[in-house]
């Protein structure tokens, strides 16, 4: 199998590579993650203008460039290697991916949107009774003259605080555990629906998310995206996709987290010398890039499965997720650990990276969940 990449790959990553390395400041970045709105919507409009990666995954038609899953994994990694707060994995990732397969109009207008830079959106899968099981919708829909009526809630939405549009999973029919009967609504949060409540808040690694609540909230017909109560096999798969870009994202972080490690040892002196140059200590730095390579290939593997047939896709991914919540684990808690009390601090970039790779070990699936789900695909 051929790992090269091609020339356009090459100049993507390189050119984001350097945007990131002059643009992208860590300490800017966390001062807006934690006042405001929490991001910084400059950043985001240079990835649409300047870059193009928001549609670098996307048909042309949509204004992408027509790239595909191994584009997608460049820039997670890239992104996750500078510690973005910016929503690329839940807006151009898996909401672009799941407006992609849904069609009509509307989802293709907010397609087009969405490779501009002019909007975010984010998709509200959990609720408080699913846990790792996106199938399990409580949350209803029915019809109500030419509209719909939605009912329910949802928690942990990443990136609802930023967005304009929130794509709501919600039963039309079958039981709450049931993969059919799902079908997929497109809110628009700028028009304050009556009846929807949203509590936001900034999670450990300095991003934002919110739980959302909707009491009778009546919705147009055009709300509805794709064939009512058939939208379980399009979330599935962006499940996935949002599983194997989180996967490179973490990649790129440990990558990063690794290398500081490294060079912080070769300067903190003790006993005269660097610790470095401790035996014991350069040990653990093995095992760290031992941790961090066998995940960069689970993570590429699923990253080539994505188009693959669902139950390929979805063992490597499962096989991808679990790898690499493992080696974020190991990776952040040795990082934290060589660098002493002061790896825990606001001050130093080690602590913010040990926090997102913490928070990547849950996204999308938990490492329990991954391994969990890897055994009963293997076992069948």
């Amino acid at each position: 199998m051929d790992f090269t990449l091609n020339d356009e790959q090459d100049l993507l990553r390189g050119g984001l590579t350097r945007f990131l390395a002059t643009r992208y400041d860590l300490e800017k970045s966390r001062a807006a993650a934690k006042t405001g709105s929490g991001w910084q919507p400059d950043i985001w409009r240079a990835f649409a203008d300047e870059l193009g990666i928001l549609g670098a995954a996307l048909p042309e038609e949509h204004g992408g460039i027509g790239g595909g899953p191994v584009e997608m994994m460049l820039i997670a990694e890239a992104l996750g290697h500078a510690l973005v707060v910016e929503p690329y994995v839940d807006t151009a990732v898996v909401a672009a991916g799941v407006l992609l397969r849904a069609g009509g109009d509307a989802a293709t207008a907010l397609l087009d949107t969405i490779t501009s830079g002019s909007a975010v959106v984010a998709l509200a899968a959990t609720e408080p009774t699913s846990g790792q099981h996106w199938q399990n919708v409580t949350t209803t829909a029915h019809r109500d003259g030419d509209g719909w009526v939605l009912t329910g809630s949802k928690i942990v939405v990443s990136s609802a605080p930023l967005a304009g549009h929130v794509l709501v999973t919600a039963r039309t029919s079958g039981a709450p555990d049931d993969a059919d009967g799902i079908s997929l609504f497109l809110v628009d949060m700028a028009s304050a629906p009556t009846g929807l409540t949203m509590h936001a808040y900034r999670t450990i690694d300095d991003r934002r998310a919110a739980d959302i609540t909707l009491e009778g909230v009546r919705l147009p017909a055009e709300a509805l995206l794709g064939d009512e109560g058939g939208a379980w096999p399009s979330i599935a798969r962006a499940r996935d996709e949002g599983a194997a870009a989180v996967s490179a994202e973490a990649v790129g972080c440990m990558r990063k987290v690794l290398a500081d490690t490294v060079d912080y040892c070769k300067q903190r002196q003790q006993f005269g010398q660097p610790i470095g140059s401790f035996q014991v200590l350069q040990h653990r730095m093995v095992d760290m890039y031992m941790e961090v390579e066998q995940a960069a290939a689970a993570a590429l593997l699923a990253i080539l499965k994505l188009d693959t047939d669902e139950a390929t896709r979805a063992q490597a991914v499962s096989a991808a997720k679990a790898t690499v919540g493992r080696a974020a684990q190991f990776v952040g808690q040795q990082a934290v650990q060589l660098h002493g009390g002061m790896g825990m601090t606001e001050e130093l970039a080690i602590g913010h990276y040990f926090k997102r790779l913490t928070a990547l070990q849950f996204e999308f699936g938990s490492t329990d969940h991954h391994i969990t789900r890897y055994g009963r695909l293997t076992t069948r």
